[in-house]
């Protein structure tokens, strides 16, 4: 089982795409590709990662989650304000805190085998729960989603046990 870092972010801003989906819909290619056109119209990127978001019902609970649990999807760019938003695009913040970071290596399809430890492993051992705020991933911007051997990583909002 992997031993997460965890970090305390600020607030970020961000601009992008956002649908609802579900696991067994599952939009999320048709979803980046209507996105990467529209990034070389933002003019105020910060950097060079993409974040894919989830936002997840209220009291969400993991547990209870199955392919057809509907939720948001965000593909998305940070940015250092929401001046001159290209059309097509919406503004999406970002709420900071306490995250648990892992790492995911191989392909999206390799994901649910990540997810089980961090949910079924990690979180129920450690000193935390999860915290109603979004979930994300950060790709790098040469992240190929086919490469059994790619990298990204997880970010599990969390607050401690009291």
């Amino acid at each position: 089982m992997q031993t997460p870092k965890i970090l305390r972010i600020a607030d970020k801003k961000l601009i992008g795409i956002g649908i609802q989906t579900s696991l067994a819909e599952n939009k999320t290619l048709a979803l980046w590709k209507q996105f990467k056109p529209l990034i070389k119209e933002v003019i105020n990127r910060i950097n060079t990662n993409f974040y894919s978001i989830q936002v997840y019902e209220d009291n969400f609970d993991m547990q209870q989650f199955t392919p057809t649990t509907p939720f948001e999807k965000w593909a998305a760019i940070e940015v250092e304000n929401f001046k001159d938003i290209p059309k097509g695009l919406s503004k999406f913040n970002l709420v900071g805190g306490l995250y648990a970071v892992f790492i995911h290596k191989g392909t999206p399809q390799e994901f649910p085998k990540t997810a089980a430890s961090i949910y079924g492993e990690w979180l129920p051992n450690s000193k935390y729960t999860l915290d109603n705020r979004p979930h994300f991933e950060i790709l790098s911007e040469n992240y190929n989603p086919n490469d059994p051997n790619a990298k990204e990583e997880v970010w599990i909002p969390i607050q401690p046990i009291l």
